[in-house]
């Protein structure tokens, strides 16, 4: 068995939802799934058929987000892995929607940051370990960070009140 991390290229404004799925028609629920939680919504997805033909599966809103959400699928290469580039929309949004197709086995990750994609290969093929998120913590929030959070929270319209 070989470890390896791939490293997901997106434009850092991007959201992403990485996930597992088990059956071909994965592409067609993620995006009626998509279409139907927001009204406009941009996106790309690309879905890693495990079995057969073995392809990457793609659909979207957005040629650009689903061919990167294709590029990316290939560079995973492992069964079952779905990948949601989002445009004009955040994972909150959507991420109940996309969790509630029945296909959807469980969800890696939805977020903004760069992530790194921890994959075990084998003879058989490739499969996802875990992800890597972000950045490691650098300390504990100060007073002055939770006013930030909180006020950030409002203006994105998450909150309300003062």
């Amino acid at each position: 068995m070989e470890l390896l991390t791939v490293a997901i290229e997106k434009p850092e404004e991007v959201n992403l939802i990485l996930g597992q799925s088990h059956f071909i028609k994965t592409v067609e629920d993620l995006h009626e799934a998509l279409v139907n939680a927001v009204p406009g919504i941009e996106f790309g997805l690309a879905f890693c058929e495990a079995s057969g033909p073995a392809l990457v599966r793609a659909s979207g809103t957005s040629q650009e987000l689903t061919e990167l959400a294709k590029k990316n699928a290939l560079a995973l290469a492992a069964g079952h892995i779905f990948i949601v580039l989002l445009g004009n929309a955040f994972p909150i949004n959507v991420l109940n929607a996309v969790k509630a197709v029945p296909e959807v086995c469980r969800v890696f990750c939805a977020t903004a940051n760069p992530v790194e994609v921890i994959l075990a290969e084998t003879e058989q093929g490739r499969g996802v370990l875990g992800v890597i998120d972000g950045y490691k913590a650098k300390g504990i929030e100060t007073e002055g960070d939770v006013a930030e959070r909180m006020a950030l929270l409002r203006r994105f319209g998450y909150k309300m009140g003062a």
